[in-house]
């Protein structure tokens, strides 16, 4: 820590002197330029669909390592870890965990299964060029999956000016990271660009002394080619890419018989998409895309062994076509295989196999008869090979704006998927209660939704108020149970009500081009039934209120950013008495609060950054319950809900070159 502050230190006086030194000199300007990235930051969708766009200049307000810490100033978008042993972080939209949310990559679905619990992890914040987060039940050409809402990253381009970028970060948890994308037309038809990525915790952290690692230390390497070609009618994008992860955590090596936490990652895959423009006046286009992953996950979860091997492809073929600029269709096939296999060694050996092939169709209609109104209707039909089960997904979704000072949105509809009990929760493996696993149908709920955004005249610019509210019913979900036996965790088909209400209200106002600042609120009220009794989702906050801002003085030169978070507090899983007579642990859990700063210095190529994040050490204690006696049926280690690291400084450069 001494040895990082004294960096900090010397970066920020660098980067003064530097600062100072552009000031001081004196030269003759043949051409002043002035350009502003806000276009970049955060906006509205367009379509009949709520959500927001966030682009590089977003993403660049924070250390954004990866998607995980791509939402630290979202309103919408809560990122935690799941348990304090393996280190997975989920996201949570709508009150909702993250398997509800549909997570695209370009517009393909590659986050699926065993992937899913460590897929914020996979995409590194470098590569990508903007993330859009949609919510509610969303376009039904990506499939049913959505029930919550997508997110669509999109990387950096082929196509993009040709450039080398390099960005290298380092924080005081000796974590270390390094990024090179590097993109070059090769002719005007073709284009291609590499991406790299490698990570490595260099140290081990017990900060509250439990003898437990606070977060297991990861090695990963990430390395994807993408290319582009176009010419005439024709476009063409295809690439390849590998990623190997390392994760070790579990108790300190210092104790005897340590209860160790190993996990071993690898996946390759590969996508492609070919477009054709039949008719220029009509848009009218047809399109052939298709992506495919392997994975293999190999885990140790203390005297528990799990290993999955995961292959899943999926296939569109779209067809679009503008009958008139009032009217659009969409329509098209569809076709994913995954066949899964998996193997749990603890008293016995016990292998899953699982295989699942799944056509569908869909069409979509786009109703535009002026700016003020869109009316998107969807309908898609799936067959499913392993539920043998034909199933149908509407959604509609309505925009209307009565006025230019308002914008209205309505939308409804259903979403579907395949829970993979095991695959997606097998970081319960660490717990010292039994897994009890039970056959469950096919995922089903209705989303409703209705937003609106007002645009009210303050000075020279308009205050930005948004209000929302959802509300999501289940009608089958794989729920998690740990109220109904303290000594089991119980994943079962829901058995009575599961819902979830969520109301969220923000405002964003821009006092100059310099100076911006975002307050929002949002409050959850999610219950699901336990063991027969209706309760509150247990480690889910009841609210949270964020306020961001955001200062860039001398032009954009220097970069001010601060993000104030309060995490409301929530229900706890029923504790049970220990033998010395005290609770396992409370009934609730405290509201939080977490303040995240960086300072950012732009020069022409490159830009320095420093920050810290959780700057007020609140940190949730005793994440680990039993951490001395993790052999015992008491030992628990999933019932995180806070964070687990205290302060933690961070520095680091981005460096791009253009040709």
């Amino acid at each position: 820590m001494k040895h990082l502050l004294i960096l900090c230190c010397s970066l920020v006086c660098g980067m003064t002197a530097m600062a100072q030194d552009t000031i001081n000199k004196k030269s003759t300007l043949d051409e002043v330029k002035i350009s502003t990235r806000r276009a970049e930051g955060v906006s509205r969708m367009s379509g009949a669909a709520n959500g927001i766009n966030m682009g590089q200049d977003e993403l660049f307000r924070a250390a954004c390592c990866n998607l995980g810490e791509s939402f630290v100033t979202n309103p919408s978008v809560d990122v935690n870890y799941s348990d304090a042993a393996v280190g997975a972080k989920q996201i949570k939209l709508l009150g909702l965990s993250g398997q509800y949310v549909q997570m695209l990559t370009e517009n393909q679905p590659t986050s699926v299964g065993a992937t899913l619990p460590y897929s914020l992890g996979y995409v590194p914040g470098a590569w990508m060029k903007s993330i859009s987060v949609s919510k509610g039940a969303s376009s039904v050409k990506n499939g049913p999956q959505s029930i919550t809402g997508q997110i669509n990253v999109e990387y950096l381009k082929p196509e993009d000016e040709p450039s080398l970028q390099v960005n290298l970060y380092g924080d005081s948890r000796l974590k270390g990271e390094g990024n090179v994308m590097a993109n070059v037309e090769l002719n005007h038809h073709l284009s291609t660009i590499l991406l790299a990525h490698y990570e490595h915790d260099f140290a081990h952290h017990d900060d509250d002394g439990d003898l437990w690692h606070d977060s297991p230390s990861t090695k990963q390497l990430h390395l994807q080619n993408r290319w582009k070609y176009a010419k005439g009618r024709y476009i063409m994008h295809a690439g390849v890419g590998y990623l190997q992860e390392e994760r070790e955590g579990g108790q300190l090596m210092t104790v005897a018989n340590p209860f160790r936490v190993l996990l071993d990652a690898n996946r390759a895959e590969a996508y492609m998409k070919h477009a054709y423009l039949l008719n220029r006046d009509h848009n009218t286009n047809i399109a052939l895309i298709a992506n495919g992953f392997a994975y293999k996950l190999d885990g140790t979860f203390g005297p528990k062994l799990y290993g999955v091997d995961q292959r899943n492809l999926n296939s569109q073929l779209l067809l679009e076509h503008d009958f008139t600029p009032d009217h659009n269709l969409s329509t098209g096939l569809s076709f994913t295989a995954e066949q899964m296999d998996e193997k749990l060694t603890t008293l016995t050996h016990t292998p899953f196999y699982t295989t699942d092939y799944t056509p569908g169709a869909f069409a979509q209609y786009t109703y535009t008869p002026s700016y003020k109104l869109t009316a998107m209707g969807g309908l898609r039909v799936d067959h499913s090979t392993l539920y043998d089960r034909t199933y149908f997904t509407p959604r509609v979704h309505v925009k209307w704006i009565p006025s230019d000072h308002v914008t209205l949105r309505a939308s409804t509809g259903k979403g579907y998927r395949t829970p993979h009990t095991l695959a997606e929760n097998h970081y319960l493996l660490t717990s010292g209660r039994t897994l009890a696993l039970n056959g469950l149908p096919m995922e089903e709920a209705w989303n409703s939704g209705l937003s609106a955004t007002f645009y009210i005249p303050a000075g020279e610019r308009d205050v930005q108020l948004n209000a929302e509210y959802y509300y999501t019913d289940f009608l089958h979900q794989a729920v998690v149970d740990y109220d109904s036996d303290p000594t089991k965790i119980i994943i079962a088909d829901l058995n009575g009500r599961s819902f979830s209400h969520t109301m969220q209200v923000d405002a964003s106002y821009d006092f100059s081009d310099e100076l911006n600042l975002l307050v929002a609120f949002r409050y959850n009220h999610v219950r699901c039934t336990y063991g027969g009794e209706l309760l509150e989702k247990p480690m889910q906050s009841r609210y949270k209120g964020l306020v961001t801002l955001g200062w860039k003085p001398m032009m954009g030169i220097w970069q001010v950013d601060l993000t104030l978070a309060l995490n409301g507090g929530g229900r706890m899983p029923k504790p049970y008495m220990l033998a010395d007579g005290t609770a396992s642990w409370d009934k609730e859990f405290p509201a939080y609060p977490q303040l995240n700063l960086q300072l950012t210095r732009e020069f022409r190529h490159f830009s320095l950054y420093i920050g810290g994040e959780n700057l007020t050490g609140y940190r949730q204690p005793n994440p680990i319950i039993g951490a001395a006696n993790p052999w015992s049926a008491q030992f628990e280690p999933t019932l995180v809900w806070g964070p687990v690291h205290g302060v933690m400084l961070y520095g680091g450069i981005r460096m791009k070159i253009e040709k």
